[in-house]
């Protein structure tokens, strides 16, 4: 099904590039490459519970939201949330203020943590996701749930 949701995100949002956790986790881990700017697009408590190592909250029930960033435009900056439309519709957002190397995550949060990717609350290395809701929460492995 994430597979599929997938699909439908990057049908929906076409002009929009991807990158996989593959991909991030070596780019991450990559010590001569510009590590980019990492975005969560979720909610406060979301982000609170859980989130991808240096990644900075932004809220995407803000318009404006992507005036705060205080970085170049050729910045390369990945964007996620739990399943990735959120992110999709910042990095739409970003894109159309100028910046040119955004990605959004495929799959999200949900499926790096799904195939064992760290997360953390500040530095400190955890083990629970917010699902987002009883719906969306089904993509996410039952051993990351927090309830």
């Amino acid at each position: 099904m994430l597979y599929l949701l997938q699909l439908l995100i990057k049908l929906y949002f076409s002009g929009i590039k991807s990158i996989n956790t593959a991909k991030l986790a070596r780019w991450l881990n990559d010590e001569a490459s510009q590590i980019p700017l990492i975005i969560d697009t979720r909610s406060p408590e979301e982000y609170a519970l859980s989130h991808i190592k240096s990644a900075q909250l932004i809220q995407l029930s803000n318009s404006d939201t992507v005036e705060i960033l205080q970085v170049s435009l050729n910045t390369s900056i990945v964007v996620y949330c739990s399943v990735g439309y959120r992110s999709a519709k910042v990095a739409q957002q970003l894109q159309q203020k100028g910046y040119k190397n955004v990605f959004n995550l495929n799959g999200g949060i949900f499926q790096w943590a799904n195939q064992g990717k760290p997360i953390f609350i500040d530095k400190h290395p955890v083990i629970v996701v917010h699902p987002y809701n009883f719906f969306w929460g089904k993509l996410l492995k039952s051993k990351y749930h927090h309830y």
